[in-house]
């Protein structure tokens, strides 16, 4: 992470660790505030923008266009499929798009090409089905 790892900064990284699912850094910051751990949501923010910035969290964005953040696997950044009401997420084998990045880029002419894929639909919890 860019910057002194301060022990707000431990805290935000220790709080959004323990996360299931993609959440808000106003989430976040609700939950470190509940948890009695002062921090400020400037402080949140920052953090976040430096987690991203080192790729150390997945990032998407709900309905309304927030971000929401998620720690990055150590073995790489993955793609989602994300419940537009409850906000469940589930890791997906997503080859198929890493192979696809790499070819366009390699046949454009493009190097360090980045992607994002975003997919969201409605669960089996959220449905009434079991999942």
């Amino acid at each position: 992470m860019g910057g002194r790892l301060t022990r707000q900064r431990a805290s935000v990284l220790r709080v959004l660790t323990a996360c299931q699912d993609f959440v808000s850094a106003q989430e976040l910051h609700v939950r470190l505030v509940t948890a009695d751990i002062p921090v400020g949501l400037s402080t949140v923010y920052r953090t976040l923008r430096d987690l991203e910035r080192t790729g150390q969290v997945d990032v998407v964005r709900d309905e309304a266009g927030e971000r929401l953040y998620r720690p990055r696997p150590a073995d790489g950044h993955r793609h989602y499929l994300i419940c537009r009401r409850c906000g469940r997420s589930r890791p997906l084998d997503s080859d198929v798009v890493e192979r696809w990045a790499e070819r366009v880029g390699a046949e454009s002419g493009y190097s360090a090409v980045q992607h994002t894929v975003e997919l969201s639909g409605i669960c089996g919890r959220c449905t009434g089905r079991c999942a």
